[in-house]
């Protein structure tokens, strides 16, 4: 390819002039780099995979990486907060590894998050519900086939303790400290020339102000969703979607919203952005869904999977107005690459706080009502693909299914299962007030 470049370059310049010919040096110039960035990003280290577990009484968080490689690990304060910096790695985690963070939530830790921070330093990020300090980290070299592992064991310590630890390892990671500003600064956001203004609510937060839920009742109008005989699933969702709101307002800790009304037909991503001009802090699709196997019943609920999230990433990243596809960061003036990684950043955030909210729905609402043994399922609806707004997707059970078919066609037994999701709804609010 070097060769038919430069033989092309050779055959404009015997026809045009020498300044053209520094035009398409640079263009020469600019593909070496490329060549040579592409080759530099396959010579970093390899993340391939997170593992969490417990060991001895304590949380073990395992990253394995294909060489050994200098760290550094500093705790922050309000949330609580491990942080674990690395040099530049390529990231190379399985499809699966977003899918796998609740069966991943182990001891002390939440949720995780990863990423590149800036150049040179690649971040991960432990959402910790306990305070806890760094009692090990150390690396195992390869052995019985298996690549180097960054260990690290955190262990619970009281609370006075923790504040000591985040001084003490502050001061010690001065380098890559978590500063703070004006603006608020997410943890694995790469810096910018100017700063990323963001609409800062931290002084109105889940626990001062009212949370806002939009509930999209699945299917309307033309599209009449999963059948039954006489039974259409859009009048289903559209019902239950009601009683939900009946039943969050009646707690009076919530403003909650419908994307339809009656009986309308909308588009998907019409839905989001109807979410999204109510500023939710919760984004709920409704569904019913109906199969072959007509055995199948039970609720399930459905978050963004890993695949559909770098393709709707990308996507976004390629349109014209970019001002508004992250609340509160205006994107417009950056590169489409730029734009991608922070809306990449942005999305994986969302995707995580989804997952811990069908993991805490699931765990509820199977205590009053049937579900799917593995009730928390992942895909690419269209109606999750929000990258800063937490989206579920409940299918409420199975038409195809006589016993799920008999509680969505009855006012009662449907109203009922309604108000145990917004219960489940109510119960994950409470619990991070």
């Amino acid at each position: 390819m070097f060769f038919v470049i430069k033989y092309y370059i050779g055959g404009i310049l015997s026809k045009f002039s020498t300044k053209l010919f520094k035009s398409s040096g640079k263009i020469l110039l600019l593909f070496a780099f490329i060549v040579l960035s592409n080759n530099a990003r396959s010579e970093l280290p390899v993340v391939s995979d997170i593992r969490i577990g417990e060991y001895k009484n304590e949380t073990r968080f395992v990253i394995d990486i294909s060489e050994s490689v200098e760290f550094n690990i500093f705790t922050l304060y309000n949330p609580s907060r491990i942080v674990i910096d690395l040099p530049d790695v390529d990231w190379k985690l399985p499809d699966d590894i977003m899918e796998r963070q609740s069966a991943l939530r182990f001891g002390i830790i939440n949720r995780f998050r990863y990423g590149y921070f800036r150049p040179g330093l690649s971040r991960v990020v432990l959402d910790i519900e306990k305070p806890a300090k760094v009692k090990k980290s150390f690396i195992l070299s390869p052995n019985e086939g298996k690549q180097y592992r960054l260990v690290i064991d955190l262990e619970v310590i009281k609370q006075n303790k923790y504040l000591d630890s985040v001084e003490l390892t502050r001061k010690a990671g001065k380098k890559s400290s978590d500063k703070r500003s004006k603006y608020r600064v997410y943890d694995i956001l790469p810096p910018h020339k100017k700063p990323l203004i963001v609409n800062d609510n931290s002084s109105e937060t889940l626990s001062t102000r009212v949370p806002v839920i939009v509930i999209d009742p699945g299917h309307g109008g033309i599209d009449p969703g999963s059948t039954s005989g006489r039974i259409f699933e859009k009048h289903i969702t559209l019902s239950a979607a009601k009683e939900m709101k009946k039943h969050l307002e009646s707690l009076g800790q919530y403003k909650v919203f419908l994307t339809r009304t009656r009986d309308t037909f909308i588009r998907l991503r019409k839905r989001r952005t109807i979410a999204r001009n109510y500023k939710a802090d919760l984004f709920v699709s409704l569904h019913a869904d109906a199969i072959r196997n007509k055995n199948i019943r039970g609720l399930s609920i459905y978050t963004l999977s890993e695949r559909a999230s770098d393709k709707e990433a990308a996507y976004l990243a390629e349109q014209e107005n970019k001002s508004d596809l992250i609340a509160g960061i205006d994107l417009s003036t950056e590169s489409k690459e730029v734009a991608n990684i922070l809306i990449d950043l942005a999305q994986r955030e969302t995707m995580n706080e989804s997952s811990r909210l069908a993991y805490e729905l699931v765990k509820y609402i199977r205590k009053f009502s049937r579900t799917l043994s593995n009730a928390h399922r992942f895909a690419g609806f269209a109606v999750l693909k929000s990258p800063d707004m937490p989206s579920i997707l409940i299918e409420m059970g199975f038409l195809s299914n006589r016993g799920d078919e008999k509680v969505l066609s009855d006012p009662i037994r449907r109203a009922k299962l309604a108000r145990i999701i917004a219960d489940a709804i109510d119960h994950y609010f409470r619990r991070r007030r």
